[in-house]
């Protein structure tokens, strides 16, 4: 590709640990790597400008009237008086088109200065934040009868999603991490919806880092400890498998999170490590044996890939966008159910000929995966984007839109 699309991208999370901020990462090294010209806009720690060529990175500090929306992920409801200097910053760029990640503040900014600029907005679903929220209030109202709490998430997942349609009806494009979501957002919305996957760093994520030759069966997780990751589900993958005279098995839960402490007090044999980053991340992943990832939440699954990618055979559920990485029976398993999750676990354990196979051909098949693939045809979609027309339809004041469902 030879001319590139004048970009301004504004994430929702950039510096934080997340699969959101760390797939922007890897847009901006790409297009810095390239000398694309770009201008990302992100929330920082403080106000700061610089730029790497044609590249210009814009940090916007929120105002102390943010709030949280969850761990390290706060909202500014004062974001748009940053709009002054992203949109002089925008024309003096030539900007042709914004990408947002979502309904959060940054969006928020980005899908003003689209309104007032007249420019198309490309927008990313990389969280089903319907089921995060039918999740959590069910969590809050676990206490009360069964009948209640489920009609509680019910309708607040409910709710959640008729904002999120209203939000991304906006979009002239839709970028979805996995196939599912891709027609799922193009029915509720209308709007097309193109394939947008992650990439893996394969060589700090590698088998060559595992420093470990233990007795015990080491089962890893990695990822935000939070109700709509299931995690509780690992205190009873842990039990059966003592019901089934396994007691050979350690677990290795990597992150932070609500639920932390429960797992500490519920999880056999587990060991908490918290948020862990770059090559300490790498070595843990190395030094699992089984990777689980009970969520049926995620529409990717960064740590998934990450773990194929250290030669470690990953358990997913059936439900969310991991069952789209793993390949059953090679490279891992995708588990029906519960129970079948604690049978492809035990055996992975008993079978240790089809374990090395697994390790292997997880290992190859993250190979194939680079992030300039992917970037490459992200910019695709942007060309794409810009050659539909949009007749009559006129844009819409973000006045309307709200910062949270």
């Amino acid at each position: 590709m030879n001319a590139y699309r004048r970009i301004a991208f504004l994430p929702d999370t950039f510096h934080e640990v997340n699969g959101v901020a760390h797939t922007s990462r890897h847009l901006e090294r790409f297009v810095r790597a390239r000398q694309i010209p770009f201008l990302s806009v992100r929330p920082g720690p403080k106000q700061d400008m610089s730029t790497d060529g044609v590249v210009t990175m814009i940090d916007l500090k929120r105002s102390r009237f943010s709030f949280a929306l969850d761990t390290n992920l706060d909202c500014d409801p004062f974001v748009l008086r940053h709009a002054p200097l992203v949109m002089r910053e925008a024309k003096a760029k030539g900007v042709e088109l914004i990408h947002i990640t979502g309904p959060g503040d940054m969006g928020i900014l980005g899908c003003y200065i689209a309104w007032k600029l007249r420019l198309p907005v490309v927008m990313g679903w990389h969280t089903n934040l319907h089921q995060y929220a039918g999740s959590r209030v069910k969590r809050l109202f676990d206490r009360v009868p069964d009948r209640f709490n489920r009609s509680a998430g019910e309708f607040t997942e409910k709710q959640a999603l008729s904002f999120l349609g209203k939000f991304y009806s906006r979009a002239r494009l839709i970028l979805a991490p996995n196939p599912e979501l891709t027609g799922f957002c193009h029915d509720l919305t209308g709007r097309p919806a193109r394939l947008m996957p992650r990439g893996v760093d394969v060589e700090l994520f590698a088998p060559e880092k595992r420093a470990r030759d233990g007795v015990r069966f080491r089962i890893g997780y990695v990822g935000r400890l939070t109700p709509e990751k299931n995690v509780r589900f690992l205190a009873e993958l842990g039990e059966k498998l003592r019901r089934v005279a396994r007691h050979d098995f350690e677990f290795c839960i990597v992150g932070q999170g609500s639920e932390a402490e429960w797992l500490t007090a519920h999880v056999p044999n587990a060991t908490l490590t918290g948020v862990l980053a770059g090559e300490g991340l790498a070595r843990a992943y190395a030094n699992f044996d089984l990777f689980v990832f009970p969520s049926r939440t995620d529409t990717f699954g960064n740590v998934v890939l990450e773990a194929m990618a250290s030669g470690v055979p990953c358990v997913v559920t059936s439900e969310g966008g991991p069952r789209f990485l793993v390949q059953s029976g090679i490279t891992g398993y995708v588990a029906r159910d519960s129970a079948d999750f604690v049978r492809c676990v035990t055996g992975l354990m008993n079978d240790l000929v089809a374990h090395h196979l697994m390790k292997e051909s997880a290992r190859n098949y993250a190979c194939r995966l680079s992030w300039a693939s992917i970037f490459e045809r992200v910019f695709r979609h942007y060309d794409a984007c810009l050659s539909i027309s949009e007749g009559s339809r006129k844009p819409v004041a973000p006045d309307r839109i709200c910062l949270s469902a």
